[in-house]
């Protein structure tokens, strides 16, 4: 069978995702399927012609499956305007047994598929490696369609039929629930892998034009055990797993063979137990090895002389926050001393430019707390002057903001988000705190399209709507918004109540709903928790199981 395994997006961004490659690997591997990849036209004047894969150039309304790969909220408006390019209806009511089954995963759906779910035939939520294996010996294109997706349905862990279920709402308009219209589970069990020492996680394909250039891309793990509570993958990646270091060290020398260039990719790289004795196997030997995130309190001189050695030129530690008090408020387990002397042990080991990542609009943040980003920027200026000139070379500074968005699975999809003017307001204020500041340039992203990433986050199936009129407007947001009879600001802006149901509830990722919401009262009461500690720990429940 064909499958035309498509991202949402360019094909910089694209080929970029560590997921769409092993999911393009993982097909491929199944001795049916013959999977193709396709992507967003490059020109926005493409739209006249279907969408095509890159293999065959082959349109993707001629396959048995177009397989969406969705990574970013955002995106999920691309998903309608490729399904319209390629001719394929909409709605997933409205094919007919001749169009493509129309499949969807990734991270964005297993959070929260529901404003999505008119649209697609069959979501697998959870990590792919075992559902796809599984949903392949179910799948038959000569088979009748429903059928055998409530034959899926029922017997492979994480897929989802959004057909087979009714919504309900109070009173209120708020989601009441997802109730079986067949012999279909109540609840969907992620797709889950216990053990990664049996998966090989890196690139598939090296490109110069994907945003990480020529860089093989390694996968050391999977969650993170640090519990900040604004992050998803803290949550629904629990346990946190790590790769062993031979696997690693095996996959690095087989990158070798293609690039000298090394990403090691994982929420937490630098939580890896053998990331230093890693790193020892490659150091002289001219490869240049990154890392896709470094916490503060793990900077060690021996791990900036291994990413020194490996070439790096930039190293990313993310405060977060400015204030003590905020820091405390998302748990993100560091303090003050421990970015700065991150900060100085980078630079003064041969690491001469950082971007310092940072949100605005968490909860209960206050504008002292923004100015405590500026305050915390300079400092880390005046610790990173002082050992560039030691060095006699000044680097860069960037700062990244990036708006708060509550998402799902996580302590705070009880906290309301902050309004579009509310978070200009707070990025106007680190830009003009920061812009005489020499070497430091700062970056945001745009409220508007964090709050549109807000309303995908934790809409219902009553935001399919919205998402049509988008698709309808080609993408006026502003025109959408304006007109549409749903209220976006109900799903944005609004704090929930403890006991409310969410559109999300009836996902299964092991996560107590009740120790998610005692999260969230510590968090306003400004108390931290402790890490996961992987094993022996029953306090969040997925280790019930």
């Amino acid at each position: 069978m064909r499958v035309a395994l498509v991202y949402p997006n360019r094909y910089h961004v694209g080929m970029a995702s560590l997921g769409f490659q092993t999911v393009y690997r993982r097909m491929n591997s199944i001795e049916r399927v013959l999977c193709e990849r396709g992507f967003l036209p490059e020109q926005a004047d493409a739209e006249a012609s279907a969408i095509k894969t890159l293999e065959s150039a082959r349109p993707i309304a001629g396959f048995d499956i177009v397989a969406f790969s969705i990574s970013y909220e955002n995106d999920f408006l691309n998903v309608l305007t490729i399904l319209r390019m390629s001719g394929i209806p909409l709605k997933s009511g409205e094919r007919r047994a001749t169009d493509p089954l129309i499949l969807a995963g990734g991270i964005s759906c297993f959070l929260n598929p529901e404003p999505l779910s008119p649209f697609i035939d069959c979501f697998l939520i959870g990590e792919a490696e075992p559902a796809l294996t599984l949903f392949f010996e179910g799948f038959d294109p000569a088979r009748d369609r429903w059928a055998m997706l409530e034959s899926i349905a029922r017997n492979v862990p994480g897929a989802y039929v959004p057909r087979f279920y009714r919504e309900s709402y109070d009173s209120k308009g708020r989601f009441f629930g997802l109730e079986p219209l067949c012999d279909v589970p109540k609840k969907i069990r992620r797709s889950y892998v216990k053990d990664l020492s049996t998966l090989s996680t890196t690139s598939v394909i090296l490109t110069t034009h994907a945003a990480f250039e020529d860089a093989f891309l390694v996968e050391i793990g999977r969650g993170c055990a640090h519990g900040c509570r604004f992050c998803s993958t803290g949550f629904v990646y629990r346990p946190p797993r790590f790769r062993p270091a031979a696997g690693l060290i095996e996959d690095i020398r087989h990158g070798l063979k293609s690039t000298s260039k090394i990403g090691l990719m994982g929420a937490a790289v630098s939580d890896h137990p053998e990331l230093l004795f890693i790193c020892r196997q490659f150091q002289g030997q001219g490869i240049q090895m990154s890392f896709s995130s470094i916490r503060a309190d793990a900077v060690s001189d021996d791990l900036v002389t291994a990413l020194e050695k490996g070439g790096v030129k930039t190293a990313a530690i993310a405060p977060d926050a400015g204030s003590q008090r905020m820091r405390d408020v998302i748990n993100k387990g560091v303090n003050e001393e421990d970015i700065l002397s991150a900060s100085e042990r980078l630079v003064a080991g041969g690491i001469p430019n950082l971007r310092l990542y940072f949100m605005i609009g968490l909860p209960t943040e206050t504008m002292e707390d923004v100015d405590a980003i500026n305050v915390l920027c300079k400092r880390i200026k005046h610790r990173f002057l002082k050992s560039s000139i030691t060095r006699k070379h000044i680097g860069n500074i960037t700062v990244s903001l990036n708006c708060f968005v509550p998402k799902p699975f996580t302590p705070f999809q009880w906290a309301a988000m902050d309004d579009v003017q509310t978070l200009k307001s707070k990025s106007r204020k680190i830009k003009d705190g920061l812009k005489r500041v020499a070497n430091v340039t700062v970056h945001s992203d745009i409220p508007r399209w964090a709050y549109i990433q807000g309303l995908f986050s934790r809409g219902d199936r009553n935001v399919s709507n919205i998402l049509s009129a988008a698709d309808r407007n080609r993408g006026n947001w502003a025109a959408t918004l304006k007109s549409t009879a749903v209220n976006p600001d109900f799903y944005v802006l609004r704090e929930r109540t403890e006991n409310e149901i969410f559109p999300w509830d009836f996902i299964d990722h092991g996560i107590d709903k009740r120790f998610l919401f005692e999260e969230y009262r510590r968090a306003l009461e400004g108390k931290t928790s402790p890490p996961c500690p992987v094993e022996d720990c029953f306090r969040c429940g997925v280790c019930n199981l």
